[in-house]
């Protein structure tokens, strides 16, 4: 049985070291999340599955790593500092802040809410009756423009720095590098640049979880291109392939639990000629997971060249005299949303017996923070010797990650394992040892799988090729 509450992963998330709320001994900091042990493995493998994916298996695209802190300008010529926030209101009655659109979503649904103007948040909220989540009242105020970005101040002396923001995406890094990487890499359209990194929003309502955090990481691509020789119907359907590719071949997540969301025209930027979302089918209804591909014309490029005065055109190779401003379409993802669908689309609770019900999480191999666990049969130290020589042998030999874990009974072990997601346990027994041959043929092991039960006998010598 599949999580029907997000309460089950959030549980389990914290037991198995997955994710742990943010600062937990001081009694925490609202909506923040920190990846434990399992945690920062699974998002890491989906990370570099990510990477290998979009950059090292492609010939045109290149990676980039680029800074936290921008210069205030590029805000400005993105648009972020006047047009980047969110309807914030007020209930009168208790005083707590919600963004009005979200609020109106639940009832709505999104494309209606997306639409609507800042003046008219308040009095639909009133029409519709939506109610505070939080005290039940209907009293709100009008709704007011709050920006999402961080500010804080560049300078040794408090209160005399220069304001400046966290950056609350990564794409405008990849813009004002455009030129550089196009030069250095000796770069022809089409070519896309990628990056992986964090991003920051002052969010009004956080919550689900690591859905919607202040702080979060990024996985994006600028996909630059010329459209006069290569048409974005084309390049957007192909981005809209490989994304659904990525999330069901690669990261194993159900195709049943994703669908498509193509962005209504009143929703798109006013430079944006077509947008569309991967949702996932989460425990409290259909969110985005990432966009598949947002078309964003030439807006960022042109901006940032009128903003800093600086050439960020291309030239045509086969024709010189020819320049143009590249157009841009934009795949985005989210790790933590990522690993947060990996994390509920792989949970499960299997009934094995009228009172024996097993959690399991069967994640794609690929994906699992823990590729192999070690499981000595006892705790008898020349049991345990010849299962640290098992243990030697897969590290040297592979680079799989292997756990090693002798921590109560056998039974609890595996249920400990499956609850990490571990496709494999090898057991280490006394017929190892060859003092038991009822257990099995010396220097033979016991593999146990993960989603079938099923448990097979081979040699030592053989392992690394079973596995």
């Amino acid at each position: 049985m599949p999580a029907q509450t997000l309460d089950q992963i959030v549980s389990l998330a914290k037991r198995r070291g997955f994710v742990f709320p943010g600062s937990d001994i001081y009694g925490g900091l609202a909506n923040t999340w920190d990846y434990g042990p399992l945690g920062v493995e699974l998002k890491n493998r989906i990370k570099r599955l990510w990477w290998h994916t979009f950059v090292r298996g492609r010939q045109d695209m290149v990676g980039l790593d680029a800074a936290i802190l921008m210069n205030p300008r590029a805000w400005e010529a993105s648009g972020h500092v006047a047009n980047f926030g969110d309807p914030l209101v007020d209930c009168k009655k208790c005083k707590s802040r919600f963004r009005g659109d979200k609020l109106l979503e639940e009832k709505l649904g999104v494309e209606a809410a997306a639409v609507l103007t800042l003046e008219q948040v308040e009095p639909m909220l009133t029409a519709e009756k939506i109610a505070c989540p939080n005290c039940g009242e209907v009293a709100w105020t009008a709704a007011k423009k709050f920006n999402l970005m961080f500010r804080t101040q560049q300078g040794v002396i408090e209160g005399e720095g220069t304001d400046i923001y966290l950056r609350p995406e990564t794409a405008q890094g990849i813009f004002v590098n455009f030129k550089n990487i196009q030069q250095t890499m000796r770069l022809k359209l089409p070519f896309g640049v990628a990056q992986i990194g964090k991003a920051f929003r002052n969010e009004i309502t956080p919550g689900n979880f690591t859905f919607r955090t202040r702080e979060f990481e990024q996985m994006e691509i600028e996909y630059f291109f010329d459209p006069e020789a290569t048409k974005w119907e084309d390049i957007f359907d192909q981005w809209k392939k490989d994304t659904w590719a990525f999330l069901t071949e690669t990261l194993g997540i159900k195709a049943e639990n994703l669908r498509f969301r193509d962005h209504e025209k009143d929703e798109l930027s006013h430079y944006s000629k077509g947008t569309t979302d991967v949702e996932y089918k989460f425990p409290w209804g259909w969110g985005e997971l990432c966009a598949a591909a947002a078309y964003r014309t030439d807006y960022d490029l042109s901006q940032h060249q009128e903003f800093s005065g600086q050439d960020l055109t291309y030239t045509d190779p086969e024709n010189p005299q020819r320049k143009v401003v590249p157009h841009v379409m934009e795949p985005s993802f989210g790790s933590d949303r990522i690993t947060l669908a990996v994390m509920l689309d792989a949970y499960d609770e299997e009934k094995l017996a009228e009172d024996d019900i097993r959690t399991v999480m069967h994640f794609a191999p690929k994906v699992a923070p823990v590729d192999v666990a070690i499981l000595p049969l006892s705790k008898k130290e020349h049991l345990i010797a010849k299962a640290q020589e098992v243990y030697k042998k897969i590290i040297q030999e592979t680079d799989l990650n292997v756990d090693f874990d002798i921590t109560g009974s056998i039974g609890k072990r595996y249920r400990r394992q499956d609850e990490a997601g571990t496709p494999k346990c090898i057991t280490v027994d006394f017929g190892t040892l060859g003092e038991d041959p009822a257990q099995g043929e010396p220097d033979t092991v016991t593999i146990r799988d993960r989603d079938t039960l099923e448990q097979k006998r081979v040699s030592i010598a053989e392992l690394i090729a079973s596995l």
